[in-house]
């Protein structure tokens, strides 16, 4: 018998902030295996954070803290220039007060994702990769790094002893390089679900080791369920990344 391959769904939670909701995520969350709460730089606040671990830990997801930069307005998919030392306490503080909600819910933060403008950032930017990676070595180095593999950031992961997991995107279309094709050009989202569970399968018998789609992606709950059932037609098996 083939032994079962494992494989996990994640997508950004808690992105609302003060009066407004955020994301479908009483929809997605019985669909995923981890979750990659806003921290309060680019989405989330106190209430919504602590009501998001909650949730979380009801579901039985990993809780992953989605650390970005200081831009609100821009939702962080905005770039920043930041000193490193400013970056690398930028992510310690969003990590200490995801953690503090996570773990009164009964949990803990079990992984980090950057989040928009600095995950693409640190996909080249070796500076920024380097103060992301120092950050999370500081606070806890049993913690995972979620990202894109070949970049400076899982180089970075790797020399500081960090664990760096590997994710796929079902719902945003690559370039040549593999690389995301930037969201201000056309065709940067899938929404046919079909089309996504086609590209999430693709990904996954490739070797990623998880799976996102982003909670603001038009019918994402859809998206990620047909994705699913996809992905367990082939064998596949939910879980989390981390324990």
């Amino acid at each position: 018998m083939a032994v079962p391959r494992s494989i996990d769904l994640n997508s950004d939670v808690g992105e609302g902030y003060g009066a407004w909701p955020g994301g479908p995520d009483d929809a997605l969350m019985p669909l995923l295996t981890s979750v990659n709460v806003a921290c309060g730089f680019h989405a989330g606040d106190p209430v919504i954070m602590q009501r998001t671990c909650v949730m979380a830990h009801q579901h039985g997801c990993a809780i992953g803290a989605q650390v970005g930069y200081p831009d609100l307005a821009g939702f962080g998919r905005r770039f920043i220039e930041m000193q490193p030392a400013e970056l690398t306490s930028a992510v310690l503080y969003q990590l200490g007060a995801l953690d503090a909600f996570a773990r009164l819910a009964g949990s803990k933060v079990r992984y980090v994702k950057p989040h928009g403008a600095l995950y693409n950032a640190i996909v080249r930017h070796e500076v920024q990769a380097a103060a992301v990676a120092a950050a999370v070595a500081a606070y806890d180095p049993s913690l995972a790094v979620l990202g894109l593999s070949e970049s400076a950031i899982s180089a970075e992961c790797s020399r500081l002893g960090v664990r760096f997991v590997e994710e796929g995107f079902a719902d945003r279309a690559y370039a040549d390089d593999s690389s995301l094709v930037p969201r201000t050009q056309p065709g940067a989202l899938i929404t046919d679900p079909d089309a996504a569970a086609v590209q999430a399968l693709a990904l996954a018998q490739r070797g990623v080791q998880s799976i996102c789609v982003h909670s603001d992606t038009p019918g994402a709950p859809e998206i990620m369920a047909t994705v699913a059932v996809a992905l367990v037609a082939a064998g596949f098996q939910m879980h989390p990344f981390v324990l």
